[in-house]
């Protein structure tokens, strides 16, 4: 009798630790780092409670001219995946991870699956892929994907993440499509203090014919500047699209020098990582182009 209770009581610790392992091992999520504020939009929404999306930088930093401290590394090390950008605009992570070469790191390039514009030259391309609609959907796919495969237990929930949101990012292009379809668009010409947006205008057909910044963050010379405004008049430009919440003092010369209308739209670079970000800010930023190209379209018909 006395060998049967302990019978039992051992079977009954022995489900105990059982229970307790499977809960741990269910409840253990991933680690996913990103470089960039938009993809933190992108993983959050793909992977919701069921993996830790870190920031490798804290907020507040600019991306281009960032250099990792030994935090930033130490949270690289607890990381199972990092999305990263990977053609110019994270090259402060990019270098790193090059020289660290972490074996457990996957790496997921957004990127891989993205038809890229190439630079002046031909060498480099534009990275600025997440200021799109097209882009950005063609970068979440690729993202759950690769996360699936990192974490295949919870892979066909990315997959579905990915999906819905994805939609709600196609709805807000078709909106902006509806506004647009009856304008005629073809002679509206285009400048940008610098080529932040090409991925977003060649989606509704449209091309910059002048960028102000001779590099993202540079303010042009004086001779820079007169150079910029003559070809503005030249190629009779009517809007210029800057970058939101950026100081630049010299659009406010181009826009009264050339009659051309200044238009901001959110590069989403910059303060908190949120989940909504990319949403808001897209939908921002079309509603900024439809007002735009509606403003254009009809300067011109006068």
């Amino acid at each position: 009798m006395h060998t049967n209770t302990n019978s039992k009581h051992h079977l009954i610790k022995m489900m105990f630790f059982i229970l307790i392992f499977l809960s741990t091992s269910a409840s253990a999520k991933i680690n996913i780092g990103i470089t960039l504020h938009p993809y933190y939009s992108y993983v959050k929404n793909i992977v919701a409670d069921k993996a830790n999306v870190i920031p490798l930088i804290e907020a507040g930093f600019n991306p281009h001219a960032y250099k990792l401290s030994p935090a930033d590394l130490n949270r690289l090390q607890s990381m199972d995946a990092i999305v990263v950008n990977g053609i110019g605009h994270d090259e402060f992570a990019i270098d790193v991870l090059k020289k660290l070469n972490l074996k457990d790191l996957n790496i997921i390039y957004a990127n891989e699956s993205v038809p890229l514009i190439s630079k002046p030259g031909g060498k480099k391309h534009n990275p600025h892929t997440f200021v799109s609609i097209d882009a950005a959907i063609r970068q979440i796919y690729t993202i759950a994907r690769q996360l699936a495969k990192v974490d295949p237990d919870n892979g066909k929930f990315y997959i579905r993440n990915a999906w819905i949101y994805a939609k709600k990012l196609r709805h807000i292009k078709n909106q902006a499509s509806i506004k647009l379809r009856n304008l005629d668009l073809s002679n509206i010409r285009i400048a940008s203090t610098h080529n932040a947006y090409g991925y977003l205008l060649q989606e509704f057909g449209m091309t910059v014919s002048a960028v102000v910044e001779p590099a993202h963050g540079v303010s042009p010379s004086a001779s820079q500047l007169q150079k910029t405004i003559n070809k503005i008049r030249d190629v009779n430009v009517h809007i210029l699209f800057t970058e939101l919440n950026m100081a630049n003092q010299y659009v406010k010369v181009i826009e009264k020098e050339t009659q051309s209308r200044l238009f901001h739209f959110s590069h989403m670079t910059y303060g908190d990582y949120r989940e909504e970000l990319v949403i808001e800010d897209m939908s921002h930023n079309l509603d900024t182009l439809v007002s735009a190209l509606t403003y254009a379209a009809g300067k011109i018909t006068l």
